[in-house]
């Protein structure tokens, strides 16, 4: 499957959270890992979030947005939930495989002005970044 440990981020709708947490896994975490994610759901990539991953010099425009792929999901070496939803209803993994949960505002959900959603699309953005590097230096 890969060469490398399969980090899995799951989410409801593989459209903001899980597409960032990918990026920014893809570029600190590369070395040693297989990043990839995949939702519940797939509700293609928010705007907001590929624009918010630019303005951080990291280009998730390519990603897919993809459900959850069993084989994937039964051979990875970490499972991250970053949502309430993914946690609670992801399907079942094996025993083998080690789940973690981070959990993230959703940034599709922010409420007001285009200049507020945009602000809590930065925020979240930048704490996604933040763990990860942190997961970096812990692992």
């Amino acid at each position: 499957m890969s060469e490398k440990p399969i980090l899995y981020f799951l989410c409801t709708g593989n459209s903001c959270r899980s597409q960032m947490a990918e990026g920014f896994g893809k570029k600190h975490l590369s070395d040693k890992w297989d990043v990839r994610s995949a939702g519940i759901e797939a509700h293609g990539l928010n705007p907001l979030a590929v624009t918010a991953m630019q303005d951080a010099d990291v280009d998730i425009s390519k990603q897919e947005s993809s459900t959850i792929d069993p084989e994937v999901l039964h051979n990875a070496d970490l499972v991250v939930t970053l949502c309430g939803d993914a946690r609670d209803n992801c399907p079942m993994t094996p025993f083998h495989v080690p789940k973690a949960h981070w959990g993230f505002d959703d940034p599709a959900k922010a409420e007001g002005t285009e200049v507020e959603r945009w602000k809590d699309f930065q925020r979240i953005r930048d704490e996604i970044e933040q763990r990860i590097i942190r997961f970096n230096t812990e692992n």
